[in-house]
């Protein structure tokens, strides 16, 4: 395997030696070429309101939308209440995609247990898109496919229960697709659908990931610059450091990328756009010492780009898990700085 890593390497050698927009423009085009085989299957949204249930402080919708042909997916839309908005909020809402990881599905992002009812636990995702709302955005986090109910009938036979990773993967890999791309092309599809939500403000749109979500917001970004600012939690680090050397779910591999570019180039992407990195000390998948090295190469090429402000990191104490001790008040800033842009 490290003779493989070094043979990439090499390979990944020649792409730096392009002028900086020009390499930029090269590795966007392969990550949509490796990941987005989905745009001919693209289906009509045909929102449908499933459930609407008003809190204290916000209203939660069940929406569904249509994504590729043949595939419907079911999302989680949190609207604050003006009453309970924590800072002035002229005008429309920004608008934030809240991307699950591992667990039961975009139940445990927002606040929810897996049968129906308020969650009293925060869990490793600490209940984050739930939190994007109190904090004053309308945030869309949609069920992605293999997880909650969007798994396959044999992967829900009680005490069997598993993610549908797996399965998925396997079915995708034999027509030369994977499941990440279809996550992102799904993840691009709710962006879609926020945008043309009536609170929302299509021009402040954010994400936020975690783990395994934080990979779909990573590339979503990298990708669809419609998206202004990126969270990623408990997921930015190199291959070398993550990726290749602990054990993953398989649908953190995309066949091919590594030729190209390394993850944080493919992070870097997203530059010169706000970012903002956040990992646990104590992350047993992500370690603290892969993370620190991505981001000293993203702090680089931000600084090519002219826009080294605009990215921040958090490494706190704890383990696989949401902090958002600083990610809060970064959003709160990045939006109003953004304001003043328009």
């Amino acid at each position: 395997m490290e003779t493989l890593y070094k043979r990439s390497a090499a390979a990944r050698k020649k792409q730096t030696e392009l002028g900086r927009e020009e390499r930029k423009s090269l590795l966007k085009e392969r990550l949509r070429a490796a990941l987005l085989p989905f745009e001919e299957m693209r289906a009509p949204l045909n929102p449908i309101l499933l459930e609407r249930t008003e809190y204290d402080d916000h209203v939660r919708e069940r929406v569904e939308i249509g994504t590729v042909t043949g595939l419907r997916m079911p999302v989680y839309v949190l609207i604050p209440k003006e009453s309970s908005r924590p800072w002035e909020l002229p005008g429309k809402l920004p608008g934030m995609l809240a991307l699950h990881g591992h667990g039961y599905g975009s139940r445990e992002v927002a606040g929810v247990a897996p049968d129906g009812t308020m969650s009293a636990t925060k869990g490793g995702h600490n209940r984050f898109a739930l939190e994007l709302a109190r904090q004053g955005h309308i945030v869309a986090a949609p069920e992605m496919i293999g997880f909650g109910d969007r798994r396959l009938l044999r992967d829900t036979v009680p005490g069997k229960e598993r993610s549908s990773c797996n399965s998925l993967t396997g079915q995708l890999l034999m027509h030369g697709m994977s499941i990440a791309g279809l996550r992102v092309y799904e993840a691009i599809r709710t962006l879609d659908y926020l945008a043309m939500r009536a609170e929302a403000d299509p021009r402040a749109i954010g994400c936020m990931g975690f783990s395994g979500g934080g990979l779909l917001a990573a590339y979503a970004a990298a990708i669809d610059e419609r998206i202004k600012a990126a969270v990623l939690c408990g997921f930015t680090s190199t291959y070398k450091g993550s990726i290749l050397s602990i054990n993953h779910c398989i649908d953190n591999y995309i066949p091919g990328v590594l030729e190209y570019a390394e993850l944080p180039d493919w992070i870097g992407l997203i530059a010169p756009r706000p970012l903002f990195v956040e990992s646990g000390e104590n992350d047993p998948i992500f370690p603290a010492g892969s993370v620190r090295e991505a981001v000293e190469i993203l702090r680089n090429i931000y600084r090519d780009e002219g826009a080294e402000h605009r990215l921040q990191s958090d490494i706190f104490p704890g383990a696989h898990e949401v902090s958002g001790r600083n990610v809060y008040p970064w959003l709160r800033s990045t939006w109003q700085s953004l304001e003043k842009e328009l």
